[in-house]
């Protein structure tokens, strides 16, 4: 069976064109060798994927007919990634989720309030007088010691 048909039919990849695209990009090895999409898969093989910043190795135990259920994905595969690998998938993940939970978009107006809050910085203050606001009636006088020493 064809590489990228084989990816796709043990589900690592949602179609056959993402697993061809992937391949095309120098993703997908056989041992130590880069492949082509039309590279056949045989019993024993193993192979290495890079997707999302990990590197994935399975071996090949049987090739399947087509494409199956998530359920029986493990009786034609065997997954041997290094633990390593999933741990640094599951810190990425913990970095990713540290303030928001996932699907809740951006902050809204209370969370800005509550963060200009926390900085310090008070933007609702009012403010009636202005030249209070820009500094004291001595920046008037400032300007005009300018004026006269031009």
């Amino acid at each position: 069976m064809r590489i990228d048909k084989f990816l796709w039919s043990i589900r690592f990849y949602k179609t056959r064109t993402i697993a061809t695209e992937e391949i095309k990009k120098n993703r997908v090895a056989i041992g130590e060798s880069v492949v082509k999409s039309s590279k056949e898969v045989k019993e024993g093989d193993v192979i290495k994927i890079r997707k999302n910043q990990i590197d994935y190795k399975i071996k090949v135990i049987q090739i399947p007919k087509s494409r199956m259920g998530a359920k029986l994905v493990p009786l034609h595969i065997k997954d041997v990634t290094d633990k390593e690998q999933y741990e640094i998938l599951k810190l990425r993940k913990m970095t990713q989720d540290y303030y928001r939970i996932k699907g809740e978009g951006r902050p809204t107006k209370k969370d800005r309030r509550d963060m200009d809050e926390y900085a310090g910085n008070d933007i609702d203050a009012d403010f009636t007088d202005w030249d209070d606001f820009f500094g004291e009636k001595e920046d008037s006088n400032d300007d005009e010691k300018i004026e006269k020493d031009l």
